[in-house]
């Protein structure tokens, strides 16, 4: 089923969240022990992200460094595959620009389509590690928004080779990724919003956002993107702080802010055990109220430890 459908169906606030790939050489059990925990609150659907290729450099033995490209975490497809099989429940693809061809995104989604996999999320990604700027693969895509339109072109029949015969269209919802705190490229929140908008006229479905960890920040976002014409559902994500380096982490790789409320309660734990508990603690108060304000669900991000989000769904679904 598409998300939209679900979100539609829903009588109240939905459960859903997001996994990790495990690293390479690991089982797709280590998968199922992060799923198994979180299925009793019924989750429609679970996001798995892809990871690009890393740059890595091996020492030779002439004490020269060789620069290998490497993908530690593959498996984005087999894993929403083995989800949609083994738990009945729809799973959601990341797919990004970032070291993708046109040619090698058409063939992703065909694989896709082929499994019955009806949803995808559609990003830009981040740059590489030895990048700057983001540098997208030759004959790539630049922006989201290109991404969904090839996405929304073969929802329309519409492939890559002009001169396929009899295509048959594919089926995708698509979803795209909201800032409420504004993306860290962008050069104000208005023009975030505008090419957000770009995303959504290019055929994206809904919007599920980054993290945020004060409510007020998603409800004005959603406001700024009403007035702006963008009409498409936006689903609220969240991440319980687990640890203190979460403090510096959160922001940095995330481009976050944290409420000064937040930041002093974490401050004073002695211990990450007390940490853990103030961040399912802000966990439950930030769902409880995006719950009762009607969001159409709330998005966890696990982070592969699902222990801490189970506690805040069991006090909020």
């Amino acid at each position: 089923m598409k998300i939209t459908e679900h979100l539609e169906r829903a009588k109240d606030t939905l459960f859903s969240f997001e996994i990790l790939p495990p690293l390479k050489g690991q089982k797709i059990e280590d998968i199922y022990s992060v799923i198994d925990p979180l299925m009793e609150f019924k989750p429609p659907f679970i996001n798995v992200t892809y990871h690009r290729e890393e740059v890595v450099y091996k020492r030779l033995p002439s004490g020269l460094l060789e620069q290998k490209v490497v993908k530690k975490r593959p498996g984005t497809v087999g894993i929403c595959a083995a989800l949609h099989n083994h738990y009945g429940v729809d799973a959601v693809p990341h797919i990004l620009c970032g070291g993708f061809s046109k040619e090698d995104t058409e063939n992703a989604l065909i694989d896709l389509d082929f499994l019955g996999i009806k949803n995808v999320l559609a990003l830009r990604g981040d740059s590489m590690k030895n990048e700057t700027l983001f540098a997208p693969e030759a004959d790539g895509h630049t922006y989201a928004s290109d991404l969904v339109k090839q996405i929304k072109d073969m929802n329309e029949g519409r492939y890559l080779d002009e001169e396929l015969q009899n295509s048959s269209p594919s089926n995708f919802c698509i979803g795209v990724a909201g800032y409420p705190e504004k993306h860290y490229e962008a050069p104000s929140l208005n023009n975030d919003i505008e090419n957000l908008k770009a995303k959504v006229e290019a055929g994206a479905d809904y919007i599920i956002t980054q993290m945020f960890f004060d409510n007020q920040k998603y409800f004005d976002f959603v406001d700024r993107c009403r007035r702006a014409g963008i009409d498409v559902p936006i689903i609220p994500g969240i991440k319980p702080v687990a640890t203190k380096k979460h403090l510096s982490f959160l922001p940095h790789f995330f481009k976050v802010d944290m409420p000064d409320d937040l930041v002093k309660a974490i401050i004073n734990c002695k211990t990450n055990i007390e940490v853990r508990q103030i961040g399912i603690e802000w966990g439950i108060a930030q769902a409880k109220e995006l719950k009762a304000a009607g969001a159409p669900a709330i998005h966890f991000y696990s982070m592969g430890k699902p222990d801490n989000i189970e506690a805040i769904a069991k006090a909020v679904f």
